[in-house]
């Protein structure tokens, strides 16, 4: 075997690579991507749920209005923001008055007891766990994206095709409170 032929040989092994590397980080991006449109779609149907929640509560303790306020302006907030590290600081100031709304509720046993509330408090506990199941997933697929991209070799060919780093989805510290699960049960 000639010289010639071990150096093609071995361009060849390494173009395979530089392949199978760039597929699996477009991969991995795509995934991440998907992840964060499954995060949207089900904040979307978060944010349809709550006006028809605010509107029940509404009939019951009119009263309240700073209550319906502050939900109002976190959901417009929290539907606002695209970046992952926006986007969870408006969904936990979201939850934080979704829980002063369901405060409210408490006064009001009638309320407690209309079946439009009780349904639309299961469908809000049922989003907020597959936004809980959402975020695990971006988070784990981003994850394994951003290891890749540091780890060696695949660092070199990331670093040649301008792949990126993306941002886990996560509660920064001042946002302690807002861990807890908005409570839907009384």
């Amino acid at each position: 075997m000639s010289t010639t032929t071990i150096i093609l040989i071995v361009l060849a092994v390494l173009v395979l690579w530089a392949i199978v590397a760039y597929n699996r980080f477009i991969t991995l991006v795509n995934q991440a991507k998907e992840a964060w449109a499954d995060i949207q779609v089900q904040l979307k149907r978060r944010y349809d749920l709550i006006p028809n929640l605010v509107e029940t509560v509404k009939g019951y303790a009119a009263h309240e209005s700073s209550a319906f306020e502050n939900v109002t302006k976190a959901r417009a907030a929290a539907m606002g923001e695209s970046a992952p590290a926006d986007k969870a600081a408006a969904e936990n100031q979201l939850t934080g008055a979704l829980k002063t709304l369901f405060a409210v509720s408490e006064a009001y046993p009638d309320l407690k007891a209309n079946q439009n509330f009780l349904q639309l408090q299961r469908e809000l506990g049922d989003t907020e766990d597959k936004i809980q199941a959402a975020r695990r997933f971006y988070n784990t697929t981003v994850m394994t994206l951003n290891t890749a991209l540091q780890s060696f070799p695949g660092n070199v060919i990331a670093g040649s095709f301008g792949f990126k780093a993306m941002d886990l989805f996560e509660l920064g510290p001042a946002d302690a409170a807002a861990a807890e699960p908005v409570k839907v049960q009384f």
